[in-house]
């Protein structure tokens, strides 16, 4: 048979015989078919593109683009698309590596111990190079010049201003962002 015939029988047969259609076909079902939808922001820079997060049973189960927003119409760059990925992850690292003082081996320690270790010691960091006043000019400066703050560009904008209320609240002055340099 020439190509042309395979073409008219193929098209004189098309929508005459049923599809085939498995059994698993049949039971397949959207995995946001039963999700409840819960609108979010993009966690990554400040445009503010619009997020359709879908739960089921509690966990989240896929986010999107959401259509309806104003800003990106549904769209998202490569960061925005992955955000599911960033908030399920199986890989997703849990606890820290620490290397004790003059140590020769690292440690693995739960994430709840390093955030009270960092804690401790930028209080006492804060609390032993404090200014309350300016030795030079006899001025309130209410300062420590012993602790700075570098951001990072993967920080939205609620996290960059909770960041610099944190450190204006301890007195840190040199406050800065990687996506200003």
């Amino acid at each position: 048979m020439k190509l042309r015939q395979i073409l008219n029988v193929i098209s004189n047969h098309v929508g005459a015989v049923p599809n085939p259609v498995s059994a698993n076909t049949v039971q397949a079902h959207a995995r946001i078919g039963n999700a409840t939808v819960t609108r979010g922001i993009c966690p990554y820079c400040a445009v503010g593109c619009a997020q359709l997060i879908y739960v089921n049973d509690g966990k989240i189960v896929d986010i999107e683009g959401d259509y309806e927003s104003p800003i990106s119409g549904g769209t998202l760059c490569p960061k925005g698309a992955a955000t599911f990925q960033l908030a399920v992850n199986p890989n997703r690292v849990t606890t820290v590596k620490y290397r004790a003082p003059y140590s020769d081996h690292w440690e693995e320690r739960p994430l709840t111990w390093a955030m009270e270790r960092i804690a401790q010691l930028v209080k006492q960091t804060r609390d032993a190079g404090y200014e309350e006043i300016d030795e030079q000019s006899g001025m309130p400066v209410n300062r420590t010049l012993a602790i700075g703050n570098l951001g990072g560009a993967t920080l939205d904008n609620e996290e960059n201003y909770l960041i610099k209320k944190l450190c204006v609240g301890l007195g840190i002055v040199q406050v800065e962002n990687q996506a200003r340099i």
